[in-house]
């Protein structure tokens, strides 16, 4: 009985600690049209303390969304435009000598914001990749001998474009697994098509967006997400999920065995359970069902599963194995 008093309060809890993600849903709808995939990925990311890399061609409206969602949490904001000819001090900043107080004096670079756009990362040499990767992983950034943490919440959504690889420097495997999720965002329907022509094919002044929440509210937002609760047998599930790309042949899978070259590492259980949390905070629910895993389990997995040579020969990409995995095993 004392179970169902606290999960009530939780309940209750949860569902006034995130009544701010429908403020900011009605609010980004005043200038974005469709993309809720996208959208709802990054909340993900923000919620759960993760980030993001996105794959899709130009003019989907990845910079306006991003910088959108900046505005209304009433957080900075940077667009960083990856070219082969950047440096590493153009991303996280150096030393300047300032000759009246003939002393040097540190220079921040644009990686020093809450959400940070990294446009066609894959565009850069590996020194600027990893200068990125390391702020990502650590939460801060080293200049000479000073180390200066980045403030949070710090969301990186990193973008990858498809189409022209020539000259494109490719992220390592071992690297892209520091992202939480990998989306693959696609064109939008006809009916939206039409109404962001209507919206766009304007001159003049655009919609004005304000602030619905605050960074501070989003910190408090993931002490919350912490208390949510995960049932044992959901743990396993995901568990299962995991392990299923390991070794295919426990769960029926064999013919996946020749298919996949590596698994999943143990960042994708952690990263699976923390996106399946913050989207059950994100329908205002105290406590995570096999769906909310279902839901996020493609954008967790599809690039930390390499497939093997002969996988690339069939054409079978890592979405295929993951689909295959999500519709054998088991579900709870």
């Amino acid at each position: 009985m004392s179970t169902d008093v606290d999960m009530k309060a939780l309940g209750e809890k949860i569902e006034s600690h995130s009544a701010f993600i429908d403020d900011i849903y009605r609010e980004l709808d005043k200038v974005i049209v469709g993309q809720r995939y996208m959208i709802d990925r990054l909340l993900i990311g923000l919620l759960a303390d993760g980030h993001v890399l996105l794959e899709g061609v130009p003019g989907l409206a990845k910079t306006l969304t991003v910088s959108s969602l900046a505005k209304v949490i009433n957080t900075k904001f940077q667009r960083i435009q990856f070219t082969p000819d950047l440096l590493p001090a153009d991303l996280i900043g150096t030393l300047i000598y300032n000759q009246k107080e003939s002393e040097f004096t540190v220079k921040k670079g644009p990686i020093f914001a809450n959400i940070v756009l990294a446009d066609e990362i894959n565009r850069s040499p590996a020194k600027v990749q990893s200068a990125l990767l390391e702020a990502m992983q650590e939460k801060q950034v080293t200049i000479s001998e000073t180390t200066f943490p980045l403030e949070a919440p710090f969301l990186v959504l990193a973008t990858q474009n498809p189409v022209e690889q020539e000259g494109t420097y490719n992220l390592p495997e071992a690297q892209v697994d520091r992202f939480m999720l990998k989306l693959k965002v696609g064109y939008p329907t006809e009916k939206e098509e039409l109404e962001i022509m209507r919206r766009m094919a304007k001159t003049g002044d655009k919609p004005q967006l304000k602030p619905v929440t605050s960074a501070k509210e989003v910190l408090n937002a993931r002490d919350v997400i912490n208390e949510i609760y995960t049932d044992e047998k959901v743990e396993k599930y995901i568990v299962d999920l995991i392990f299923a790309t390991r070794y295919p042949d426990r769960y029926n899978l064999s013919e996946l065995g020749d298919l996949i070259g590596f698994g999943a590492s143990p960042r994708a259980s952690i990263n699976m359970n923390l996106a399946a949390r913050a989207h059950a905070f994100m329908e205002h629910r105290a406590y995570v069902t096999p769906e909310d895993v279902r839901v996020i389990a493609m954008d967790v997995l599809r690039h930390r599963i390499i497939p093997t040579f002969e996988a690339e020969a069939e054409n079978i990409s890592s979405e295929d194995i993951v689909g295959k995995i999500l519709t054998t095993v088991q579900v709870p």
